[in-house]
Parts: C-alpha cells; structure tokens; sequence
C-alpha cells in the first residue's frame, strides 16, 4: 500500500513539473526586465546589451552541453542546424531587439501588456502550422479558447487598470536610483513612438511565436537540450554582433566594467538565455508551444508586486484583481489540456504484440502462445513508427 501511495506521489509531482519550471521561467524573466531597466537607465546601448547577453549564453552553454548531451546520440544534421538559425534569429536576435526597441519608444507597462500577445500570436500561428486543434464541439476546445481570453484580459487588467492604491510592505528601496544623480530619461512617448512601439511589440510577438514552433519541430529531431541551446546561443551571438556593429560604432559602449552592466550581461546570458531555454525546450517537447507561451501573463503578476517591494511602485487595486483573473485563466486552459491528453492517453492502446511461437519436442508439434512486449529486430520499425505517431500527436493536437 505504501509502495503505491508514493507512486501516485511521484506521479503527480511528475505532472507537475512542467507547470513549475514554466513558473520558474516567468521569475527569472522578472528579474532581467528589471536588469534590463537599470542597464538602460545606465546609458548601454541596446544592441551592445543584446549581443553580449548570448555571447555569455554561448560560453555558459557550452561546457554544459558537452557534460550532459556528450553520450547522447542525438543526429547533427543541416536542417538542424538550419533550425538552429531560425531559433537564434526569431527566438534570440528579433525578437530580444524588438522587445528592448518597445522599451525604449515606450514604457516597461506598455512593452508587458504588449507582450501577452505571444499567447494569441502561437495559438494562431500554432493553428496554421496544424499543431494546434480546435474543436469546438468539445469541452476541451472551449475551454482552451475561454481561458486564453481570460489571461489576456486579466493582463489588459493589470495593466490599464489601476483602481485605488493598496498600501503593502516597502522595503523604501528604489533601484531606479542613480547614485551621481542620473535622471533617467523620461517613458513618456508621443502618439508616433506609441504606434511604432506597438509595431515593434507586435514584431516581438510574432518573433516569439515563431521561435517556439521552430523549437518545437527541432526537438522532434534533435533531442539534445542542452546542445541544442548552445547553438541557438551561438547563432544568436554571431547574428546580434553583426547587428550591432553596423549600428554602434562607439567602442565605449563594447566596455564592460564591475558595474550593473556586466551583472546584466551575465545574469541574462547564463540564465534565460542559458538554463531557461534549457527549460522552454524540455516543456515544449512534454506539453507544445502552446503551454510554453499561456504563462506568460504570470510576467505581469511578479512585475507588479515587486515594482512595489523594490521599485517604490504603488501597488493598486486593478493589479490584484488582474492577477487573480489571469491565474483563473490559466488553470482554465491546464484543465482543457489536461482533459485532451487523458482522451488521447484513453485512445492509444499500449504496445503489446502476441507473439505465436511454434516448437518441436520430442517428435511431437506442440504449440504454445507467450503474450509480451515484442523486442524483435523486426518490430523495431512498427514500434517507432507509433512513437512517432504519438509525438506529433501531442504537438499537433490541443497542447496539455
């Protein structure tokens, strides 16, 4: 009784996982807008900032990919490595330059609520690439639809709607700063730097989307994690560095000193370019791009309490409410997707064969019948050919 008790334990902390680590992934992009801020207010130019983040990614990848993926024997092939590219370009370059280029036309409030539009942007990408079903007919279906919009709209929420000022513990700590009395330039923003703020948040958007199909059809091949990071790291490194130099030509800025840019660079190269992609990539081949992507309302709800813990931001009443609507939402769509894969679990009949075996003794024929898993040479190809069934399944059906 025991033995069992703590399988279904482990079970359930085996399901769990993928919605932990998707949490994980939302703190520490938390914590590098927040990097990415006091950079900015700093004076580092923004495409400096961006190409040495994945030169420290590369670095900080590399050792791990050979430590943990040096036994693996995951294929090298050029469509990997060509998808590779696409992810260090749509996932890495584009998309982190269109970010920050909001943040500078704009403000962090704008560029948050601007970047719940991933969401959308995969589940209509994901629909016309047909790795995401929709049916409407089921439960399941309406569910994944109704949940999305309630995160979205609970992260329109938070963001326009402030509401009365709740008074919560401060620290009375402003990372914003500047000891020499630096003013940081101001987030105000005229109608045309609005419009092309959105322009470029939209661009981030569909950047992101992007990326995470790629990654998708990657890992279906290329199961290496860690490798497969590296490299996007790599191609990242070398398209941002192309990128900057035709732009910045100031050596100054190329600097790096034991100052906040450094502690940036670092921070966001060796974590969510680095070990948190790791992460990305293991719950998109568990769960699909759409699951990666419907946390990233929870962005918004970790910004908030602590621009008012750390950043003397005034925590409202609209934040509160947004919260909890984008949480409901969320557990809207886990439920769907949850739904879905116990349908599907439900539909897929477990690998056995029976195998007649036929033997002779003592002159006489005898036939005796064994049920097991097959092992044979010759049901190899069968066997992969329903894996592979049952992975494309998973990706291009509802996602968890």
């Amino acid at each position: 009784m025991a033995t069992t008790t703590w399988s279904d334990v482990m079970k359930v902390a085996e399901g769990l996982k993928p919605a932990v680590l998707m949490v994980t992934v939302q703190v520490t992009f938390a914590v590098v807008n927040v990097l990415y801020k006091l950079s900015v207010y700093d004076g580092m130019n923004i495409r400096v900032l961006i190409a040495y983040r994945f030169i420290f990614a590369s670095a900080f990848m590399a050792p791990l990919a050979f430590l943990f993926d040096r036994k693996k024997k995951s294929k090298m092939t050029w469509t990997v490595l060509f998808q590779a590219a696409l992810c260090g370009l749509f996932g890495g370059t584009l998309q982190q330059t269109l970010y920050l280029e909001t943040l500078a036309l704009t403000s962090v409030t704008f560029s948050s609520a601007m970047s719940n539009l991933n969401t959308v942007m995969t589940f209509l990408l994901a629909l016309c690439f047909g790795m995401e079903k929709l049916n409407m007919k089921a439960a399941a279906g309406k569910a994944k639809i109704l949940g999305t919009l309630i995160g979205i709209g609970g992260a329109m929420l938070l963001t326009f709607f402030k509401g009365v000022p709740i008074h919560t513990t401060s620290f009375h700590v402003n990372l914003l700063h500047h000891h020499d009395g630096h003013v940081a330039p101001s987030n105000s923003s005229s109608s045309g730097n609005t419009i092309l703020g959105a322009i470029c948040a939209l661009g981030s958007s569909i950047s992101f989307a992007l990326w995470l199909i790629v990654q998708s059809k990657m890992n279906e091949k290329y199961k290496s994690h860690y490798t497969s990071t590296f490299l996007m790291s790599v191609m990242s490194s070398v398209i941002s560095i192309a990128f900057a130099l035709c732009f910045e030509r100031d050596w100054s800025q190329w600097k790096l000193g034991w100052n906040i840019r450094l502690l940036t660079v670092a921070y966001a190269g060796m974590v969510p370019s680095g070990l948190t992609v790791v992460m990305i990539a293991w719950c998109l081949h568990k769960r699909g791009p759409l699951f990666v992507s419907i946390f990233s309302p929870l962005l918004l709800v970790i910004l908030a309490f602590v621009g008012s813990l750390f950043l003397d931001e005034m925590l409202h009443l609209g934040s509160l409410i947004g919260g909890v609507i984008i949480v409901v939402g969320l557990y809207v769509v886990l439920w769907g997707k949850s739904k879905e894969m116990k349908m599907k679990n439900l539909l897929v009949p477990p690998q056995i064969e029976i195998i007649v075996e036929s033997s002779l003794e003592d002159g006489k024929g005898n036939h005796g019948n064994s049920i097991y898993p097959s092992n044979h040479d010759g049901d190899d190809e069968e066997a992969q050919h329903a894996s592979t069934t049952g992975q494309n399944d998973s990706q291009k059906g509802a996602q968890e």
